[in-house]
């Protein structure tokens, strides 16, 4: 639930001005979902990033005027800086682990300075501890675009340099969807080698994956036994329904309206059964397997009035593909009266 709109007139923001620095600055910190994050302990050459969130909870428009690093450790960038009543920024913080200059405890602060409504610094914290003797290549198990359905396997190289007996003990995710083994495949003077191959499976629901594996080790210090390996990837939809949500127009009461639906997928496939909310809004399922399907939705206005919604229940036979759920909706205006 959403907090009341909060409302900065000209003589609240000088008197936050005259009232003391920590307070001026209050109001711009208000609009961060959180100023601080640590990474932990982390592998040589991993993807490390985080995304702090801005969100525009006062009247006036904001602006973010520059976004800066106290480290070249660490770069940081907006995704944009303009932001009305409720409208939301993305903040980017990316820690360097390939650079050995940068190995070892790394605090950075990051400065986000508003020029609107009122001139603000606020600073963001970021912790990571980059361990030089563990390294992992490439720094992401990056999936890319799969589609929905299939199972995809990456690998992962995992080097160690230091104890001849060092192990990676199991692999732990909280995510259902991965599977995860680590292979010894190499040990020789100090330098342990391991290959982790990671699982995409087939049942994984259609959307982002922005998650992390854990690699526990077996590290006497209980902080570095635990290395993160960030996933990535997205899953697209094995059908795809267009448009969604279908508007069918302003139409006159006592007026039929009929709208298509066209619902695509990569190999032909039928529609099984179609299901609708509202009786007014009636479809009937082509014939046949196609890859390209068009589903005809039309609405009888009768005597309706306003704005009617309602919701299209699809039912396929495509493999591994869910029940699609298009919302509907159409707007009706009063019968012209005839004046002659």
């Amino acid at each position: 639930m959403r907090i009341p709109i909060l409302a900065i007139s000209l003589s609240i923001l000088l008197a936050l001005a005259s009232s003391g620095k920590g307070q001026e600055q209050d109001w711009a910190k208000a609009m961060f979902s959180e100023t601080s994050h640590d990474f932990g302990v982390v592998a040589a050459g991993a993807k490390v990033e985080y995304k702090f969130t801005i969100e525009n909870i006062y009247e006036e428009d904001a602006h973010v005027s520059s976004v800066q690093s106290s480290c070249g450790c660490t770069s940081a960038k907006i995704d944009k800086q303009f932001l009305k009543t409720w409208e939301k920024a993305v903040v980017t913080a990316v820690v360097n682990t390939d650079t050995r200059q940068f190995y070892g405890r790394k605090d950075t602060t990051i400065t986000v300075k508003f020029d609107l409504p009122f001139p603000a610094l606020v600073q963001v914290h970021i912790h990571a501890y980059i361990r030089r003797d563990v390294v992992v290549q490439p720094g992401v198990v990056q999936f890319g675009s799969v589609s929905q359905g299939a199972a995809v396997k990456q690998n992962v190289s995992v080097s160690y340099a230091g104890r001849d007996d060092w192990r990676i003990e199991r692999v732990e995710s909280s995510n259902p969807y991965l599977e995860c083994q680590a292979t010894d495949t190499s040990r020789v003077g100090g330098l342990v080698k391991y290959n982790l191959l990671v699982t995409l499976k087939a049942n994984a629901p259609a959307g982002y994956i922005q998650d992390q594996l854990i690699l526990v080790t077996n590290d006497i210090n209980p902080r570095s036994a635990r290395v993160p390996v960030p996933v990535e990837g997205v899953i697209s939809p094995a059908l795809s329904v267009r448009p969604s949500p279908l508007f069918m127009g302003v139409i006159e009461a006592g007026q039929p309206v009929t709208k298509p639906l066209v619902i695509q997928g990569k190999m032909p496939f039928s529609i099984t059964a179609v299901r609708t909310s509202d009786p007014r809004f009636r479809c009937k399922p082509p014939d046949g397997a196609k890859p390209v399907q068009l589903l005809p939705v039309t609405f009888d206005a009768k005597d309706a009035s306003g704005k009617i919604t309602g919701k299209i229940h699809i039912e396929t036979d495509y493999p591994n593909a869910k029940p699609l759920d298009v919302d509907v909706n159409v707007q009706v205006t009063p019968k012209a009266v005839n004046r002659e």
